[in-house]
């Protein structure tokens, strides 16, 4: 049995909301659970007593509640969650409206904003009064076009409070990546700032918008938020306006439209580096339950906590770091690259904020390992209680990196999830102890399993990831998918009425989940699946290899694996290096995924939310077309694997 990395005190255990959760449930129910595995499974067994205990535990304000919680829990897609409540997604996150620090903003390390509680309800309410003057009602949609800056989420809460819904891009989208996007949704209004900061550089954002207009006919109000300039120039923006000019009304309360528990919330999408991204519907009371179990349980938020994540909002989050606002916490924003002024910037704002709850994603991670920082040594991290970590496997090596390197007395919580449920199906426990590699526990209510080729449950083997009941996040549907097409086909082809994630996960004894990667990245020489999060783990533990991507090409009615590596300044790909990594790989993996070609390549590419597109690199090896590379964070990489000659041989 190997030996935890970290564990709860009795005392953190037992103060836990996951533990006063657990003793509700208890004291309502006649059990007597005393450690999250019993609870997980009366969770998954019992799905409408689970989450009608959890809406009790949230506190979910709403004008009308619903005596059953789900129709028919036996019903993947389709079951309806409340029928017949009524409650508004921002009235919920605005129920705090005291002098406690509600955002505190800082745009790279030049700028730091704060508002309270009272501030973010007066600036919603006036952005709420003009949206409804510009004819915003229920249903109609609004998208942001935004930095991470406090204003971004003033306009997705006056929006929400109307019932329309919300969507949003980071600014440093492509013009083609927002219209794939925006152009499908056919917003009314849309939100943007004047530009964004960068490696301490301004950058535009107007000359993109005014492109974006152009083929955007429903749009009736661009709002347009100074932010690196004054008093940007408009004269080029058709039915522009200045942010403070569009909230001119003197309102002081807000009038919450009361909505069904299904209605739209957000439009969230998929990194679109295959195809058109899929538009992904999801319902107000879907969400804001699901997200707060997510915070409350799992992440044991408090009103006294200040959490942060490392995220723009082009990324689910985003929008699930907003929901902190319906704990009463303070969140802290960042607008800007992480590694400015140094490497260490964000874990000085950490110190100076005194923040506890530190969101990341294990790019970043693997980033400042390699920079060598060492935050624990260079900053005070004494309030810093919990580490969540997510986009992509996080490695061993970087577990053990974080207990070393960060602090010792942490829980970390490698999450793992999708934009497609706002939210995840593996978090953390903060009753439970952190084992190197692994997600501590799969999701309350989430029934989750690690499915074979033959759509039967295995443990301590790798399998798909799938959830064989129903959840409240789910999408309500795909956007201009009237009869459900796209949506069965997307989660519910391969095991009809289960949802299929996509994601190659092993289930462990001990209840916790590994995760391997994208099963459709799955590497399967001689018929032999193996996760590329295994090659990955091991090439991370050489000296000289800044990164890397591994995909399987196809060779002789067979599939190879190719490995490409970006090295760090000064080091080579040399015939010893090659061999060390082959032996490592043959030892640690197996024989069949010892890669047929090591070649170097200038860089690799990433979507905006720092996950490796190893599908792009793989149909550009293959010389098929990669469609929306407004998608990467650094496309150009991508064209590089086009014209490799060696792949040829």
């Amino acid at each position: 049995m190997p030996k935890p990395l970290w564990e709860p005190s009795q005392q953190r255990s037992k103060d836990s909301n996951m533990y006063r959760f657990m003793q509700g449930v208890n004291h309502n129910h006649g059990t007597a659970f005393t450690d999250y595995s019993g609870l997980y499974q009366w969770s998954v067994d019992n799905i409408g007593a689970f989450w009608a205990e959890m809406w009790r535990f949230a506190e979910i304000k709403a004008s009308k509640t619903s005596e059953q919680v789900i129709d028919d829990p036996g019903k993947m897609p389709g079951a309806r969650w409340f029928p017949g409540s009524r409650l508004n997604f921002a009235e919920n996150l605005l129920r705090y409206r005291d002098e406690k620090t509600a955002v505190i903003f800082r745009g790279e390390d030049t700028v730091r904003r704060t508002l309270s509680y009272r501030e973010l309800f007066a600036a919603t309410a006036k952005v709420a009064a003009s949206l409804r003057q510009a004819g915003v009602v229920a249903g109609d949609r609004v998208v942001g076009f935004m930095p991470n800056m406090p204003e971004s989420i003033i306009a997705m809460l006056a929006a929400t409070s109307l019932g329309a819904t919300w969507s949003s891009c980071s600014p440093d989208f492509g013009i083609k990546g927002v219209l794939d996007r925006f152009g499908q949704t056919r917003p009314k209004v849309l939100f943007t700032a004047d530009g964004y900061f960068f490696k301490g550089k301004p950058l535009d954002s107007l000359a993109k918008i005014a492109e974006i207009i152009k083929e955007i006919p429903s749009l009736e109000k661009i709002i347009v938020v100074p932010y690196t300039r004054e008093s940007p120039d408009l004269s080029g923006l058709p039915g522009a306006m200045h942010y403070q000019d569009f909230c001119s009304s003197e309102a002081s309360d807000i009038d919450f439209s009361q909505l069904p528990f299904a209605h739209p919330l957000y439009i969230m999408y998929s990194s679109g580096t295959t195809g058109l991204p899929k538009c992904m519907v999801q319902s107000c009371g879907g969400v804001l339950l699901n997200q707060l179990k997510e915070l409350l349980l799992h992440t044991d938020l408090r009103r006294g906590d200040t959490i942060f994540y490392f995220t723009t909002c082009g990324w689910m989050m985003w929008n699930w770091l907003t929901a902190s606002l319906a704990v009463g916490a303070t969140l802290v924003l960042y607008d800007g690259n992480p590694f400015h002024p140094g490497p260490g910037a964000l874990w000085r704002m950490a110190e100076d904020e005194k923040i506890t709850v530190f969101g990341t994603s294990a790019g970043y991670i693997a980033a400042l390992k390699n920079a060598g920082v060492k935050p624990g040594r260079q900053y005070n991290l004494n309030p810093l209680k919990t580490l969540l970590s997510t986009g992509s496997p996080l490695s061993r090596e970087d577990f053990h990196f974080i207990y070393r390197e960060i602090k010792a007395d942490l829980q970390l919580a490698s999450i793992s999830g999708g934009s497609d449920l706002n939210g995840c199906f593996a978090l953390g426990n903060p009753m439970g102890p952190v084992y190197e590699g692994e997600l501590q526990c799969r999701g309350l209510g989430m029934k989750v399993f690690a499915y074979d080729e033959k759509g039967l449950p295995v443990v301590g083997k790798q399998g798909e990831l799938v959830c064989t009941a129903p959840f409240p996040s789910m999408p309500i549907s795909f956007w201009d998918d009237p009869d459900g097409t796209k949506y069965r086909a997307a989660y519910f082809d391969r095991f009809p009425g289960v949802w299929t994630h996509g994601d190659f996960i092993e289930v462990t004894e001990r209840g916790g989940l590994i995760i391997y990667g994208r099963s459709d990245a799955t590497l399967n020489p001689g018929g032999v699946r193996i996760g590329t999060a295994e090659i990955y783990r091991i090439i991370e533990q050489l000296d000289g290899i800044e990164d890397s991507v591994v995909v399987g090409q196809e060779w002789q009615n067979d599939t190879r694996v190719i490995l490409f590596l970006k090295m760090q300044a000064g080091y080579e790909l040399t015939d010893a290096l090659q061999e060390q990594i082959r032996q490592s790989i043959r030892q640690n993996a197996s024989p069949r995924h010892v890669p047929a070609k090591i070649l170097t390549v200038p860089d690799i590419p990433y979507t905006l939310n720092m996950k490796k597109v190893e599908l792009a690199v793989q149909k550009m090896i293959h010389g098929r077309e990669v469609k929306n590379k407004d998608a990467l964070k650094n496309p150009e990489a991508l064209d590089f694997f086009a014209g490799i000659k060696e792949l040829n041989v």
